[in-house]
């Protein structure tokens, strides 16, 4: 594509490395997988779904504004596949899904962090007739409902995910007016925030965006762009740019052995930290996937080691995730439960 088609150079930065295998060759993500039609923008989707185990309706978009080697969704986000949807689409979407709300959540916990306060999605009390030792006790079996991805409740929450090119906020502006415009729901951006300049932000503060779920790759800029093929100087800035304008905001990073390891983190967590240590923050499991299946899980002592130099930064909520992947036997269990809050895993 010309650089000046680049939305983010008109705002002075780097484009993306959002390159999109498309059936008319490699295009960019935005001209792969977005278009106007007759005035109206339209978004190449993959699917729309109840997901968990956060419990909200996801819109999984095709395209993206990195190239993430460890990318879990590559084969729509890095591959142009999926079908139009319009921003009246996707409020359509919303509006059914409404219908199907079982927990109502007030706005700041339009997360996927809060959806482990509620329910743990095992599904027992729906299958057995009874709750799992883990259980929350906090809902209802009624409140719990099936979805392609298994049992939990169904939040009032509608989320953008898989692809991401926030740096083109029309399309995502117009369709969060649209919900908004006939439901109660509020709308999360999981977002790697190459995209979101200031101007980009302003956009959806005002189209009534309510939460980002930000995705940190890497403090480090060199594993950054090793990583994403971006670099992350403006990522970084994020924390203090999104909370300014009175987003909810949680963060999200992987550990990654040999990689993004507990000092890495923990560095993201000071960076958090300094912004509003109350920011809901997410060490997550890596599993090998797409260009880095030569790098391994990690095990639950590295996970405690990062959980427990993460806290040392005076976050006030953080949570292990993928628990399966680091934590498969009963020993590793009992390792996490003495050393780690039993509420963070």
């Amino acid at each position: 594509m010309p650089e000046t088609d680049c939305r983010l150079i008109e705002h002075g930065f780097e484009p993306g490395s959002c390159s999109t295998r498309s059936r008319h060759g490699h295009l960019s993500a935005c001209r792969a997988t977005l278009r106007s039609r007759g005035g109206q923008q339209e978004r190449l989707v993959r699917t729309v779904h109840l997901s968990r185990p956060e419990n909200y309706l996801s819109v999984y978009q095709s395209g993206c504004n990195m190239s993430c080697r460890k990318c879990h969704s590559w084969e729509f986000s890095q591959v142009a596949e999926g079908r139009w949807m319009t921003p009246s689409d996707i409020a359509e979407e919303a509006a059914a899904y409404d219908h199907q709300v079982t927990l109502r959540e007030p706005r700041e916990r339009a997360t996927a962090w809060h959806a482990h306060d509620s329910c743990r999605c095992c599904g027992a009390c729906v299958l057995h007739g009874r709750r799992s030792e883990s259980c929350p006790g906090l809902l209802p079996p009624e409140a719990v409902v099936y979805s392609p991805q298994g049992f939990g409740p169904a939040r009032n929450i509608v989320t953008f995910t898989g692809g991401d090119i926030t740096c083109r906020p029309e399309f995502y502006a117009e369709s969060t007016l649209l919900i908004k415009d006939r439901k109660d729901l509020w709308v999360l951006i999981e977002t790697n925030g190459y995209g979101l300049t200031a101007w980009n932000l302003d956009q959806y503060r005002d189209a009534g965006v309510d939460a980002f779920w930000l995705d940190i790759k890497a403090f480090d800029p060199e594993k950054h762009k090793w990583l994403t093929g971006c670099d992350n100087e403006n990522i970084l800035k994020l924390p203090r740019e999104m909370t300014r304008r009175g987003f909810v905001l949680e963060v999200l990073s992987l550990y990654i052995p040999g990689l993004v390891e507990a000092e890495e983190l923990q560095n993201i967590a000071g960076l958090i930290s300094e912004v509003d240590p109350s920011i809901p923050f997410t060490i997550l499991a890596f599993f090998p996937q797409y260009q880095m299946t030569e790098y391994r899980s990690p095990s639950a002592a590295e996970m405690v080691k990062a959980y427990t130099l993460v806290k040392e930064k005076g976050l006030e909520a953080v949570r292990l995730g993928n628990v399966g992947v680091f934590a498969s036997t009963e020993r590793d269990l009992a390792y996490l439960a003495e050393n780690v809050d039993r509420k963070s895993f």
